[in-house]
């Protein structure tokens, strides 16, 4: 069996980032005890990153790199903001436990989007937020094994997901 739409698939791998004139750094690494598991093809992953495992499969290697624009984008700085302090008031406080630098917090947009935020500085009157995705505007370099591939059953098809173990459980 190979990589197609409507498979089960079990990856190891492990991620490495570019650094500024330096090597690769690992940020990522799944092993064989827990493997990211997904249902290949309904774009629960990046299209390029399911683009370049088509067609594998179970035992085969992969090596690949994405650019920003095949995975998160280019760091958009638009996405930094400044926001009032008082936004993130409860009962009238401010926990300084969750405003910590590099503490990443669950927000919602004035249309009730949800998204996630990174806090880069803490003043008295304001917190200056990251809201780009963690990898925005890094290449991707990606290394594994295929270490499993299965046929989706009707009810993870159906749901969109995977069931069972490395899955949602019901």
């Amino acid at each position: 069996m190979q990589i197609e739409p409507r498979t089960v698939v079990s990856l190891t791998y492990e991620l490495r980032v570019d650094e500024e004139g330096g090597e690769p750094e690992l940020v990522e690494k799944v092993e064989s005890n827990q493997p990211l598991v997904f249902l290949y093809g309904i774009g629960n992953m990046l299209e390029k990153f399911e683009q370049n495992i088509k067609g594998l499969k179970q035992g085969d290697d992969f090596t690949f790199s994405l650019k920003p624009d095949e995975g998160y984008g280019e760091f958009d700085e638009e996405a930094v903001v400044r926001l009032p302090i008082n936004i993130f008031e409860v009962d009238g406080k401010v926990d300084s436990e969750m405003l910590k630098e590099g503490n990443v917090l669950p927000m919602m947009d004035q249309d009730g989007n949800q998204m996630q935020g990174r806090v880069l500085e803490v003043a008295d009157d304001s917190v200056l937020m990251d809201f780009n995705h963690p990898l925005a505007g890094m290449n991707m370099h990606f290394s594994g094994k295929v270490v499993g591939i299965r046929e989706a059953t009707l009810e993870e098809l159906t749901h969109r997901h995977v069931h069972g173990p490395g899955g949602v459980h019901h």
